[in-house]
């Protein structure tokens, strides 16, 4: 369902700050408020989200601004905004406390 890029909508200023593009943010907002979450934005091939963010900033370099993203945003603002990857993050732990008993 995710393209990792998707997840990095949750947080706009942190993208923006990530790449060094500070005026790219409401450019993003205007993608983001089309969607009722982060999750959802990948709606196909043409307009994933990666697509659409280099659209708007051509030396975008994946992976290096995504993961730049991500490392500006957190885990928990993903987690908070994304609540379909937040489930699927915490079914993730419950195996893990099962497996170590």
């Amino acid at each position: 369902m995710y393209e990792f890029e998707g997840l990095l909508f949750s947080d706009l200023s942190g993208v923006a700050r990530a790449i060094g593009r500070a005026g790219t943010e409401e450019d993003l907002r205007k993608i983001r408020s089309a969607f009722s979450t982060p999750e959802w934005i990948n709606d196909s091939l043409d307009t994933a989200p990666s697509k659409r963010i280099a659209k708007l900033l051509p030396a975008y370099d994946k992976p290096e601004h995504p993961l730049l993203a991500a490392l500006e945003i957190g885990l928990d603002t993903i987690r908070r905004e994304c609540l379909l990857f937040d489930a699927w993050i915490k079914r993730l732990e419950a195996l893990t406390a099962e497996a170590l008993g």
